[in-house]
């Protein structure tokens, strides 16, 4: 791999996923999560008894699998199972207009860590399209099993914490290049957030420096700005929780960030947000493809506002999202009335007692997280309503 410039940032290849694998599956950390993931604190009881069982159930389910596509097919089943148990149904919208032959680059909204490519993935895979290459943060891989697993889901990484300036500039430009190498070499999708970080506040906005980071493996003697950002075949993804089962943690550390001025997130938070993501009820869920950008777009913050119009545009509001802008704006707060509001599953009961149980404080923050979507359409109210 000495050759390779992407080696310590791309996807592992069919090639390395029986080594990979085996490392894993031998490594104790994981069970130890494996088992928590599904037992919460009692995994720590008898772990000597535990985790030899863990290891050999995870051990059935990949046994024989050589390549990534093999093991996608038994996240396929994992997910299946979650979109059963967590949601009350998943719907799909705008994917039939797109190619499945292209790739393309998905940039999303972002509202979860893991769930936001995972349910990306989960319509491509099911709509007969490609699945994704997935943009992650280094932060997040906080050890080297869990690098490995999202290594081997075809995750690439974003390195941020590069040690100054000269190194996250080399580091933004490997990463464009890897981008664009995915794209127009290897025809392989890539899925991308529209930030860094989660909209924790439920406002989605794409941040410029995302598109400035794509950029930067244009030719600037052979391509102008608006050639390389058609080339790269952007296309919008709103992806809709009716719950989300991060609100309590997203509201107190919102809370905590007004009132005193900062927030210290604990050593594995990023972790807990994962596994409670995945876990955690999510009510209806959807996910909005838009059309790719082909306009004649002269800056990163052009590019951005398309993007946001057309998450914006996508997202499928819920009843739960206009209870919760009037307990902020009052009963007679006007809404449009053509805003999209999608059947909901929870009752009004049921999500003014989820706030309710949350700490008063914290409460203005929580609804926030769902009224700013009904914020968001109101101040784009010319922009049709959504199809799904």
């Amino acid at each position: 791999m000495s050759g390779d410039p992407f080696a310590d940032i791309r996807p592992y290849r069919d090639r390395e996923v029986a080594a990979v694998l085996a490392r894993v599956l031998d490594d104790r950390e994981m069970l130890l999560a494996m088992a928590r993931l599904r037992l919460g604190r009692l995994a720590d009881l008898a772990p000597a008894l535990l985790l030899p069982l863990v290891r050999f159930v995870l051990a059935r389910q990949v046994r024989g699998i050589t390549d990534v596509r093999g093991l996608q097919d038994v996240i396929k089943r994992y997910m299946d199972r979650m979109i059963e148990r967590t949601t009350a149904g998943f719907s799909v919208s705008g994917l039939e207009q797109l190619d499945p032959q292209r790739p393309y680059l998905y940039m999303s909204n972002h509202r979860d860590i893991a769930m936001d490519p995972a349910f990306t993935n989960y319509a491509l895979y099911q709509g007969g399209h490609e699945t994704v290459r997935i943009a992650i943060g280094d932060n997040l891989l906080t050890r080297p099993w869990v690098s490995d697993v999202m290594r081997l889901n075809k995750s690439f990484i974003v390195k941020r914490s590069a040690s100054g300036p000269r190194e996250l500039l080399a580091a933004s430009r490997n990463l464009s290049a890897y981008i664009r190498h995915s794209l127009l070499q290897e025809r392989a999708p890539i899925w991308i957030a529209q930030r860094e970080g989660r909209a924790k506040d439920g406002r989605d906005r794409t941040e410029p420096v995302v598109i400035k980071m794509l950029s930067m493996s244009r030719d600037k003697q052979t391509e102008d700005f608006a050639a390389h950002i058609r080339s790269l075949a952007i296309v919008p993804v709103a992806i809709s929780y009716e719950l989300d089962p991060c609100d309590a943690l997203k509201a107190k550390e919102l809370y905590m960030l007004a009132s005193q001025g900062r927030y210290e997130k604990g050593e594995q938070e990023d972790i807990a947000s994962i596994g409670q993501g995945i876990t955690g009820h999510k009510g209806r869920v959807h996910v909005s493809f838009g059309t790719p950008l082909s306009g004649e777009f002269d800056t990163p913050e052009a590019v951005a506002a398309e993007v946001d119009r057309q998450i914006v545009a996508g997202y499928c509001l819920h009843p739960n999202n206009l209870w919760a802008y009037r307990a902020l704006h009052g009963e007679a707060a006007p809404v449009p009335p053509d805003l999209y509001l999608e059947q909901g599953s929870c009752s009004q009961a049921e999500f003014e007692a989820r706030i309710a149980a949350l700490p008063e404080a914290h409460r203005p923050y929580a609804l926030a997280i769902y009224a700013n979507a009904v914020a968001s359409k109101i101040a784009r109210a010319a922009t049709p309503a959504s199809p799904c």
